[in-house]
């Protein structure tokens, strides 16, 4: 019962860390993205455009998010179609009267 519990946890939390990447990829979709510039300070007081992140490495993290998606998403199907296989090998769980003792 307890690893079951502790794979229940697992596939939850797998499940919430999809979400999450599906929300990111969805929320920026590579066509639209743009550098990253922020101003940095010099040692004279003035500022100077700095690209923090650019159109490249923002795409490149996006493919990438995509990729760990979609080999979780196939873990966490594997892992599920395990856990049902389980469960209808142990049935539904109930214990029949006769075993309970109340049967006479």
């Amino acid at each position: 019962m307890a690893r079951s519990n502790f794979i229940n946890a697992e596939l939850d939390w797998a499940n919430k860390q999809l979400e999450t990447w599906r929300k990111y990829v969805d929320n920026n979709p590579i066509n639209e993205l743009k550098d990253r510039i922020e101003w940095k300070t010099t040692k004279t007081g003035g500022a100077i455009p700095m690209v923090i992140a650019s159109i490249e490495a923002q795409g490149k993290f996006i493919q990438e998010t995509m990729k760990n998606y979609l080999a979780l998403l196939e873990v966490v199907d594997k892992l599920r179609e395990k856990e049902e296989a389980k469960k209808e090998a142990r049935g539904s769980g109930t214990v029949p009267p006769r075993m309970q003792g109340k049967w006479k």
